[in-house]
């Protein structure tokens, strides 16, 4: 006779199955599976008040350099984690992070995740929110690996000090014209290969030979003292936005990087911004 919990395993998704090999403390933990009516299947996490991007439209303030490091921090930590253990998420952006209000960040919604292995394999497309996908497959590769993550999480880096997306293209080709524009076209000499990806030569783009990325964090009026980036995360950003996936910091090599011991510390989680939950009528228990 065949048991539930087998009957169970069987069942389960992609990302049920990712996340219960998972076990850190900034993805989201799943404390138990339960089976429901007509054999539906539920997962059950940890609650969490926020997710990042609704958190972010309502301060009234954007993040200080030391509560960017510590999310940034945070987050770099989790998805070398999930790298570390053969896992793609494939799908992050700011309303995939989730925020409790005790100061912690969690990556969910592992929906797109896969484990991946050496050699790489092809993959289906598309994958990852357009506004948070890498130069790599708005091209058309299907061999990819932890390299479209990172691109993600830089993604992530800059609209924390921004307040906005940093690439908020309003369709593939936009995307990539909007990606060039501010990192560079690619070409041979900057990324072997890159010519050979389904779609490069299927529009002629327009020539940037340098990046403006710096440009885009420059002190002005529309930033203050404490939201400007620093040389040393400007260096990271950039590392974390290089067009070419094989030159592209990973996430444990962006764990090591100066920007997370330099001046401010990363905030203590308890001193994080916190707000009510946005159905305060209808509460949760927190666990």
């Amino acid at each position: 006779m065949i048991s539930t919990s087998l009957l169970l395993m069987c069942c389960l998704s992609h990302a049920m199955q990712v996340l219960l090999c998972l076990k850190h403390e900034s993805v989201i933990n799943v404390r138990e599976m339960v089976i429901g009516p007509h054999n539906k299947i539920f997962m059950v996490m940890d609650y969490m008040e926020h997710d990042l991007k609704g958190l972010m439209a309502a301060m009234p303030q954007p993040f200080t350099l030391s509560e960017v490091k510590r999310l940034m921090l945070d987050l770099t930590s989790a998805l070398s984690y999930c790298h570390e253990h053969f896992v793609l998420h494939r799908d992050l952006k700011t309303s995939n992070l989730l925020v409790n209000n005790r100061g912690r960040v969690c990556i969910a919604d592992f929906g797109l995740a896969r484990m991946y292995g050496d050699p790489l394999r092809a993959y289906t497309q598309p994958v990852v929110t357009l506004w948070y996908r890498a130069p790599e497959l708005l091209l058309g590769a299907t061999m990819y690996g932890p390299a479209v993550d990172v691109w993600s999480l830089g993604c992530i880096f800059a609209e924390l000090v921004l307040g906005s997306p940093l690439l908020p293209g309003k369709g593939e080709l936009d995307q990539l014209s909007r990606t060039f524009a501010l990192l560079g076209t690619p070409n041979e000499d900057n990324w072997p290969g890159v010519t050979t990806l389904p779609n490069f030569n299927k529009v002629q783009f327009r020539p940037h030979p340098f990046s403006r990325l710096r440009d885009k964090f420059t002190r002005g009026a529309s930033f203050t003292s404490t939201t400007a980036m620093s040389e040393s995360a400007l260096d990271l950003l950039h590392r974390m936005l290089t067009l070419n996936p094989d030159e592209r910091t990973t996430a444990p090599a962006a764990l090591e990087h100066n920007y997370f011991s330099e001046d401010p510390p990363p905030k203590a989680h308890h001193l994080m911004p916190t707000r009510p939950a946005p159905h305060p009528g209808n509460p949760h228990p927190r666990a």
